[in-house]
């Protein structure tokens, strides 16, 4: 399984990012082959985690391509910053 990390800071309105990703991006990824989980996370000020599980690097790769078309296109005005991403092969889970 591959997994990837996305961190957004300085959201403007978190609870509307968060309807925005459900409704919308969420779906989208569902598309992906490989797909295993996603989870949207408010850390609070101002901070949104994002972690998608995917069963290859492959739908890892293009998930992080579809996040990028969305954030561009549905949420750039409450995600000002760009998002710090990691990937990487899980190791571990439970």
């Amino acid at each position: 399984m591959y997994a990837v990390f996305r961190r957004y800071e300085g959201v403007t309105d978190p609870a509307e990012a968060g309807r925005r990703v459900d409704e919308g991006f969420v779906p989208i990824l569902r598309q992906v082959p490989g797909f295993v989980a996603y989870y949207w996370v408010d850390a609070g000020n101002g901070v949104m985690v994002s972690t998608s599980v995917f069963e290859d690097q492959a739908g890892a790769e293009e998930s992080i391509t579809r996040a990028a078309d969305f954030v561009r296109d549905s949420l750039a005005s409450l995600l000002p910053n760009p998002a710090q991403v990691t990937a990487g092969q899980v190791v571990a889970a439970g």
